[in-house]
């Protein structure tokens, strides 16, 4: 089970729509929207692991510190969610380095996990896993295995595998569930979209494989009353703010259906 902890105004829907320059001026919530997180978790009794933006820890470190707290994996989800494909590799670097300092200062713990924003590594960042290799991480979670207008890595393997022979990091991809020789998304806005048999799906196969299943979502997809960015592309605003409402009891019931664990862990039994 993973989160990707950004706020509402930083998801790549909204990329084109508001600028950078503008974060500081509107209104965080992704504090109170995790919290309602870890809540749902605690209840369900579940260890998951939080991608999160460097940019949230430097100014959410009590965020951080309950993450670390109540007993979950801080990973790290990059610095400013810039898409990985638009780096050069010296860049992605220096990316990973800055966002790692804000998280280990905030959180006292080693991170290893990364996961690159909008599943952003892919055929043209052939480097990519390379630096995440040289840069000491046990494990990335950043392919998702599908063809999609916004990413998507359509030939990479669909369970877990090494990247670098000479390596130890391990690329866990999202899980897709493969339905009439196709693969489809599951997670996220598929989650809220899609019927929820379709995760169900993937994770039976996932586990008829003998493998993981790897699910995630975003604290702003339990909040119904995030501002609304009127001016965004409609399909942008049907993608972030449909079936919002619906989120949370359908987590709920997610959770209670399947044995959950962090992500570091499920890395650590695995032998791609």
């Amino acid at each position: 089970m993973s989160v990707d902890v950004e706020e509402w105004f930083q998801v790549g829907a909204f990329e084109r729509t508001i600028d950078k320059g503008d974060w500081g001026t509107l209104e965080s919530r992704v504090a109170d929207n995790t919290a309602r997180v870890l809540d749902l978790f605690a209840a369900a009794g579940v260890r998951a692991t939080f991608f999160t933006l460097g940019w949230v820890a430097q100014r959410q470190p009590r965020l951080i510190r309950r993450i670390v707290a109540e007993g979950h994996e801080l990973a790290s989800h990059g610095w400013d969610h810039q898409r990985v494909f638009t780096m050069t590799a010296e860049a992605f670097r220096a990316d990973l380095a800055r966002a790692r300092v804000a998280l280990e200062d905030a959180g006292g713990v080693a991170v290893g996990g990364y996961r690159a924003p909008s599943f952003s590594i892919d055929a043209r960042t052939p480097w990519a896993h390379d630096v995440l290799a040289e840069e000491g991480y046990a494990y990335s979670s950043s392919v998702a295995p599908v063809r999609h207008d916004h990413y998507g890595w359509r030939h990479a393997p669909r369970f877990a595998w090494r990247p670098r022979h000479d390596a130890a990091l391990v690329e866990l991809p999202v899980s897709v569930a493969r339905i009439v020789g196709r693969h489809v998304a599951t997670g996220g806005g598929f989650f809220r979209l899609l019927p929820a048999a379709l995760t169900d799906v993937a994770l039976r196969q996932a586990h008829a494989a003998g493998q993981p299943g790897v699910f995630y979502f975003h604290p702003w997809e339990v909040d119904p009353g995030q501002p609304r960015v009127a001016r965004a592309p409609l399909r942008s605003r049907l993608r972030h703010y449909s079936r919002i409402d619906a989120m949370a009891p359908r987590l709920a019931a997610l959770l209670a259906r399947y044995r959950w664990g962090r992500t570091d862990a499920v890395v650590a039994g695995l032998t791609p």
